[in-house]
């Protein structure tokens, strides 16, 4: 695309804006609405969770500073490289993390703190709907934060009025409309695929269980539910204030229905269609795959989301992903400084990325854990990040920097392992997220923590922005399904590097693996003793 052509895109509105509220950073997406994959401009905002009383939340007043923010900087990239600042977008779509819990008044007034989907105090009431639904209720799941307030009589149930979703609160908030993209929403409660929205059988059941418990019946609490290329709302005059203070930007803009990140993972890597997954890998760490069939049983590693256009798909979450690994190059960083060679941070992840390439294949014996939150994968309801080894390991940088590699596929492995077992068939899997920026290192890893070859595009560092920023860009041509649209609009140029696995990671990555388990009894340990 020419700098005339992006300027005249830009001026004309002829354009899609993705914003995802991503675990470490809200990041804002422009691409041309006519090739959604040329990025016009982009913005970002860092910001964390923090653990309040107990339970992982962000500050909801930070949501919005981060929204403006990353929408200013976009705006400054557009007008640094296009010499034009957007006054108008074609189409607007938000997405976030998804599951999680934040349940408002008839005032529309947060009841409690927003809970996300890394709080792991929901046992019980996951277990119970488990065996009442008789599909994987997991944790994280909307209906298990509800739920697990309904049992412990939390105050404030019985002045709840709406449940939603991160991304189906700023989409409320922007709109006016109270709506879940289906993929999201499949992260609420499970959803009907014949119907595309809430399944009505388990409605019902749920209804039976906590009568008297709750205001209202549950549908009458949740977001109503939209496949992809629906129109969503448009953008209130509220709404554009808050995304835009500065008032340069006009209300009336269409949405695309919210989305989780799942969702826009599935879209960022083209793997919408059965046979085809993908895993994103940032705080959390989870793998993607399409179905062809339902799975033959239960299991607590694997619950059934869906695609944003409402196809089931099979999801294994990882609590814990990349942040233990970014503890550490943040360390290895610090120490260059200190020894007064500064390395910016992507150096730094270049250098231990390659000599974990030159690491032994079982990374030499040494053994980590990146459990900073519980894993109900791994039984753990807290984390303890952890390095352990033998006095015969060999504990070089390159060893060391392979294990905390590994450290981040390990509990995806076991998650991996069930769905084999299911004879799940996926012919490639698609990667995203920053780790994968430095060529074929972690893609390489990854591949042998699968057994499967690993593809990943030039946007897999874009990951979900632009995913969202896809689905928005897909309301003008919602006639074709999403994954022809993919397919014939979006990914027709785009190349994707694919790495199959090498011999020796497989055999070094087993060795690493039943080290993993056997050592899964130390976490326990550590957990209990501090």
């Amino acid at each position: 695309m020419t700098e005339t052509s992006a300027a005249d895109a830009i001026r004309s509105g002829r354009t899609a804006l993705g914003i995802e509220f991503g675990s470490t950073r809200i990041k804002a997406c422009l691409v041309d609405a006519d090739n959604p994959a040329d990025v016009l401009a982009v913005g970002g905002f860092e910001w964390e969770n923090s653990f309040d009383d107990g339970r992982w939340t962000y500050a909801l007043d930070e949501v919005w500073t981060g929204l403006a923010a990353a929408y200013a900087e976009l705006k400054t990239d557009a007008e640094q490289r296009h010499g034009v600042s957007p006054a108008t977008i074609g189409a607007i779509g938000v997405s976030a993390m998804m599951h999680g819990y934040l349940a408002f008044d008839a005032d529309n007034e947060l009841l409690v703190p927003f809970r996300t989907w890394r709080n792991t105090s929901t046992g019980p009431a996951a277990a119970e709907l488990t065996n009442l639904f008789g599909v994987n209720i997991p944790l994280r799941w909307s209906i298990a934060h509800l739920h697990q307030a309904v049992l412990d009589a939390e105050d404030h149930v019985r002045d709840i009025r709406f449940v939603t979703t991160l991304a189906g609160y700023v989409h409320w908030r922007l709109t006016g409309r109270r709506v879940l993209g289906v993929g999201d929403a499949s992260g609420m409660f499970p959803i009907d695929p014949t119907t595309g929205t809430y399944d009505a059988d388990m409605v019902s059941a749920y209804d039976s269980l906590a009568e008297g418990r709750l205001p209202a019946p549950l549908v009458e609490l949740l977001p109503d539910v939209l496949a992809a290329g629906v129109d969503a709302g448009g953008l209130t005059t509220e709404g554009a204030a808050l995304l835009d203070p500065t008032g340069a930007l006009a209300p009336g803009i269409p949405f695309c229905p919210p989305e989780g990140d799942a969702g826009t993972g599935m879209v960022a890597t083209n793997s919408v269609s059965p046979r085809t997954g993908n895993v994103s890998a940032g705080t959390s760490i989870f793998a993607m795959v399409v179905l062809e069939r339902p799975l033959a049983q239960v299991h607590h590693e694997l619950d059934v989301v869906t695609t944003p256009a409402g196809d089931p798909v099979a999801m294994v979450h990882c609590n814990n992903g990349a942040s233990e690994l970014a503890a550490w190059a943040n360390m290895f960083g610090r120490f260059a400084e200190a020894a007064g060679t500064p390395l910016a941070a992507d150096a730094v992840y270049e250098v231990l990325f390659r000599e974990a390439l030159e690491a032994e294949p079982d990374a030499g014996g040494l053994l980590a854990y990146n459990y900073l939150a519980g894993e109900p994968i791994a039984g753990l309801d807290a984390g303890r990040p952890l390095v352990v080894r033998t006095p015969d390991s060999r504990p070089t940088l390159g060893n060391f920097a392979r294990a905390q590699l590994y450290a981040v596929f390990g509990t995806l492995s076991l998650g991996m392992r069930v769905l084999r077992g299911e004879r799940v068939a996926v012919d490639t899997m698609y990667a995203h997220g920053g780790m994968f920026r430095t060529a074929r290192v972690a893609q390489r890893f990854l591949a042998a923590a699968i057994d499967a070859p690993v593809a990943v595009a030039a946007t897999a560092s874009e990951g979900g922005a632009w995913g969202i920023a896809v689905l928005a860009a897909y309301l003008d041509a919602a006639d074709a399904p999403l994954d022809a649209y993919l397919a014939d609009h979006v990914f027709t140029a785009t190349g994707f590097e694919t790495v199959a696995p090498d011999p020796d990671d497989l055999v070094g990555y087993a060795t690493y693996l039943t080290r993993y388990e056997a050592g899964l009894a130390i976490e326990h340990a550590a957990v209990a003793a501090l």
